[in-house]
């Protein structure tokens, strides 16, 4: 039996072409470049294609255009193998999370790609993207069950777990790492999946999906000279609700009595806030020096080793499903989707 997997294209670098007149990037329509990349031909799996229509540049990605692809994945969930998304590199590392987070009880196969370069140009990174990108979708194993059920980007040789994913690389090929966490499959000449990295599903629960998200979330920095009537400021708006603070090393921050007071101030009235670590690599330990510790006695909560846009989401995805800032909390100290290592 032929697996299906279906396309849907939102955007983004991978489905440009130039215009004959102008010469500019434009959207192609990505059901007519199908017929001219002669590689499809020799793909085994049959593919349907959903474009959305204007295609959305990857950077006005929203909660509500994640909301629209959960409804479209969920709507046709019996009847595909898996999901490609192709989607523009700048924000992909956030849907990608989000995704993950939206589609509870996921057991099918939902890939983000796309390219740096458009897909129609000599030198072009999109066909192997795409093509290898279909194969992963539809891979079975023994047992007839999917590969890799979870969601996960996959860019230049590697696929990685979504929600652990950052964009690395503005102009590279390899525009994308997870850092904190192994590959879940490398692609070579042969496919050499990491089966005790990826997520196995409980096969007998349904998809359940979370379609809203809450966007109350501020991410700030924190660096030498931050000023107190700046943050004041900040994390004093009504509406805010959760706050992703990227903090130094380990989860360190300044030892001045004005930022823990302001952060215990926001914790108090309900604002969770969740400490990520500015490196590229590594996790918060907010009990290994004093700078720390501060911190987690002003109420914020560790991120572990959690990328900034898995933080982000993860809030979001919170936020929408309870009004409790205790139960918000404790459900960040929890892994959900894979995306920390407790």
């Amino acid at each position: 039996m032929t697996n299906k997997v279906l396309l849907i294209y939102t955007g983004g670098t991978i489905g440009m072409g130039k215009s004959p007149v102008t010469g500019a990037l434009e959207p192609l329509d990505f059901n007519q470049m199908r017929q001219s990349i002669t590689e499809f031909r020799y793909i085994k799996t049959d593919i349907d294609v959903y474009q959305f229509n204007p295609p959305i540049d990857s950077s006005d990605m929203s909660p509500e255009l994640w909301k629209r692809l959960v409804k479209i994945i969920a709507e046709r969930y019996e009847q595909y193998d898996g999901f490609v998304i192709l989607h523009g590199t700048d924000t992909m590392a956030y849907t990608a999370s989000a995704l993950s987070f939206m589609l509870q009880n996921l057991t099918k196969p939902v890939i983000l790609t796309g390219s740096q370069l458009p897909i129609g140009q000599l030198r072009t990174d999109g066909k192997e993207n795409l093509i290898t990108s279909i194969e992963l979708a539809s891979a079975r194993n023994e047992d007839g069950r999917p590969m890799v059920p979870e969601v996960c980007i996959y860019f230049s040789g590697r696929l990685l777990r979504g929600n652990r994913s950052t964009k690395k690389n503005a102009d590279g090929f390899r525009a994308f790492d997870s850092y904190n966490f192994p590959h879940l499959c490398d692609a070579g000449v042969s496919f050499v999946y990491h089966d005790h990295h990826i997520l196995v599903p409980d096969y007998d629960k349904p998809l359940i999906v979370h379609p809203d998200m809450d966007p109350n979330v501020i991410v700030f920095s924190l660096f030498p000279g931050i000023q107190e009537k700046l943050i004041c400021n900040l994390l004093t708006v009504p509406a805010l609700r959760g706050i992703v603070m990227r903090s130094f090393g380990s989860g360190n921050a300044p030892q001045q009595p004005w930022l823990q007071k302001i952060l215990h101030e926001a914790t108090e009235k309900g604002v969770t806030i969740v400490n990520v670590t500015q490196c590229a690599a590594g996790r918060v330990e907010m009990g290994r020096y004093d700078t720390g510790h501060h911190l987690k006695e002003a109420g914020v909560v560790s991120g572990y080793d959690s990328t900034v846009e898995a933080a982000v989401t993860k809030l979001m995805h919170l936020q929408a499903l309870y009004d409790d800032p205790e139960i918000i909390r404790h459900k960040l100290n929890k892994s959900l989707a894979g995306e920390i290592t407790l």
